[in-house]
């Protein structure tokens, strides 16, 4: 069964929905996984969506901040809602598609400005969120699953604008690139991205405070696209769209796409 998924921090599902169906009428992506939509569950809206095929949606939302969501054409039962790390945030939402595969879809703490777990709850929180994960994920040991979504972290040199400058800086620090690798490891996961676009420059943030964001280029790969090693050979492309980041009104994230065929 071909199809093709995607992975977008959103930021705000409600002042966002025309991105939303813009995006899925122009590439018909058959799952979209949201982050960052900042509403309650029973605020999303959820009719246009539906118009355009997107027919089963699990969410897990909160008034203002977080939350996730899955808008699928393909149906697809909710297996859970996680809170890694007992914060009681909305970061977390799964489902299992017919065929059996799991998608879990994850929104991981930014960590503040202050890359000291110490000095800043945040950036504490951010490492207990992604240390409960991976002892989640060694004991359940997944098997047909993909895990998407905004980890906060680009654990590799070349994605980041400057490895220098951004070794001190929260979403590249050391400590944050081995608590992602312990994650990746913990379900023999394959960066599917990387799979396919296996050097090079790759962003997919770029910061609303650039004046020119494009001329700039100082992004940061934070947001992923990953499968069980027993699935990851299934997959046939994966990319980043950055022309989205430059859509009237856009989120700082692009998309992350990826095609697979179970």
């Amino acid at each position: 069964m071909p199809f093709l998924i995607v992975s977008w921090n959103i930021n705000s599902i409600r002042l966002r929905e025309d991105l939303i169906c813009r995006l899925m009428r122009e590439f018909r992506p058959d799952i979209i996984g949201l982050q960052e939509c900042k509403s309650p569950v029973e605020n999303i809206p959820t009719e246009k969506f539906k118009k355009l095929g997107y027919r089963f949606i699990l969410a897990a939302g909160q008034k203002s901040y977080n939350g996730v969501a899955i808008l699928s054409k393909l149906r697809i039962q909710e297996v859970g809602r996680l809170d890694f790390a007992n914060l009681e945030q909305a970061r977390h939402v799964a489902g299992e598609l017919e065929n059996g595969v799991t998608i879990h879809n994850v929104y991981v703490p930014a960590g503040g400005d202050v890359p000291d777990r110490v000095q800043n709850l945040k950036f504490d929180q951010k490492l207990n969120y992604l240390t409960h994960m991976t002892t989640w994920f060694k004991r359940h040991k997944p098997k047909r699953t993909i895990l998407l979504g905004d980890l906060n972290i680009a654990p590799r040199e070349d994605d980041v604008w400057s490895h220098k400058s951004l070794l001190g800086v929260v979403s590249h620090t050391p400590i944050e690139v081995e608590h992602l690798e312990n994650l990746r490891s913990s379900g023999d996961w394959c960066d599917v991205t990387r799979q396919h676009i296996p050097a090079g420059k790759l962003y997919s943030w770029w910061s609303y405070r650039a004046k020119d964001w494009r001329a700039a280029d100082r992004g940061r790969r934070l947001d992923h696209i990953w499968a069980t090693s027993d699935i990851a050979p299934s997959v046939q492309s994966s990319c980043i769209m950055k022309d989205v980041r430059g859509w009237t009104k856009p989120s700082d994230h692009a998309p992350v796409f990826a095609h697979f065929d179970l």
